[in-house]
């Protein structure tokens, strides 16, 4: 299912504010209790929203993340608005890793044009991606592929990754929460993403505003082993004063 328009934006409100009324939903948008009743069963068959009596809200499992094809059209253009914003600031003829997300798979589209890059990942998708840059040189890692999403992980990928110091490393990542903690769901991904960050001299975190204050199982890293962060939209209370306190450098994209 791709969602259109209005049901986009309800996707947005609703992420927005956690959970919110049918009614709520039907004013927002100026539209019937009925149209926003089918509305909200489409998305919560297709397990971007979770109904209870009355209202919606974001599902909040903290051990599985959503399907890889609906993350693909979640948040869509917030993750196109981040990728173009981080493409900007990537300088040519530099080393980068890029790992396992829609997002960085937005990111690598948008450096289809870079010259002199030498990219190191884990991501399948990104991989292909990057191979219509003839002035691109990729390097796919070793280790078992996650058929869902073809990530690539295991402990044969933290191994090659081990090799290499990078000057880039553009991240994903699942959930950011009200601790300073950057979260995902599968430990095995976990681990290479911390090889990752423990082999690139800048790291650059890429996350559209529903990662914030959402649960997932696994902590990755803190706030302060960032080096900069990429979103769409001003990070809510407390993670301004938390960033700030990091050094996090912020980027918030134009719409």
């Amino acid at each position: 299912m791709t969602p259109n328009p209005r049901q986009s934006d309800l996707l947005e409100e609703v992420r927005a504010r956690g959970s919110v009324s049918v009614e709520a939903l039907a004013e927002r948008f100026g539209v019937t209790l009925q149209t926003v009743r089918r509305d909200v069963k489409l998305l919560s068959d297709e397990g971007l929203l979770a109904r209870f009596h009355g209202g919606v809200r974001v599902p909040s499992s903290t051990t599985e993340n959503i399907a890889y094809r609906q993350r693909q059209k979640l948040n869509e253009t917030a993750k196109q608005r981040i990728a173009r914003a981080v493409a900007k600031a990537v300088p040519e003829n530099c080393s980068l890793i890029i790992n396992i997300g829609t997002t960085t798979e937005a990111i690598a589209r948008e450096l289809l044009r870079h010259k002199g890059l030498r990219v190191i990942t884990n991501n399948l998708n990104v991989a292909a991606i990057l191979s219509d840059n003839p002035d691109c040189e990729v390097i796919v890692a070793g280790g078992v592929v996650r058929s869902r999403d073809r990530g690539i992980v295991g402990e044969a990928t933290v191994d090659f990754i081990a090799q290499f110091k990078v000057d880039i490393a553009l991240i994903g990542i699942s959930a950011i929460e009200a601790d300073g903690t950057l979260r995902d769901f599968d430990y095995r991904e976990v681990k290479v993403a911390r090889a990752i960050i423990g082999h690139s001299r800048e790291v650059w975190l890429a996350a559209d505003h529903s990662k914030f204050n959402r649960p997932a199982m696994v902590e990755l890293a803190r706030l302060d082993q960032i080096d900069a962060l990429f979103t769409d939209a001003p990070p809510p209370s407390p993670f301004p004063s938390l960033l700030a306190e990091a050094g996090v450098n912020l980027h918030v994209t134009e719409p």
